[in-house]
């Protein structure tokens, strides 16, 4: 699999790749995500819809800190994917 997937529910974005998924928190507004518009080795821009704007938002994850701060080797977890993609609940 050289693709990972990215998705949110109430209150968490979620990212899965593998057998892996990690949840972390997200703006109690977020709604959803809809699109990525760049993948950079664990760099992410999307656009994302918020319960306060009526258009989409440009957002930017740094998968990073958050991968070291759960200890995991983040070069080597990222080193495989590809290509994000955006799965709805």
């Amino acid at each position: 699999m050289e693709y990972a997937i990215l998705s949110s529910e109430p209150n968490y974005t979620i990212f899965k790749y593998g057998s892996h998924t990690i949840r972390f928190r997200a703006p109690y507004s977020l709604e959803y995500y809809s699109t990525v518009k760049e993948w950079d080795d664990g760099y992410l821009v999307v656009m994302a819809k918020y319960r306060h704007n009526k258009q989409e938002e440009e957002e930017y994850i740094d998968l990073r800190p958050i991968l070291e701060a759960l200890y995991f080797d983040a070069d080597e977890f990222l080193k495989s994917i590809k290509e994000v993609r955006i799965e709805y609940a």
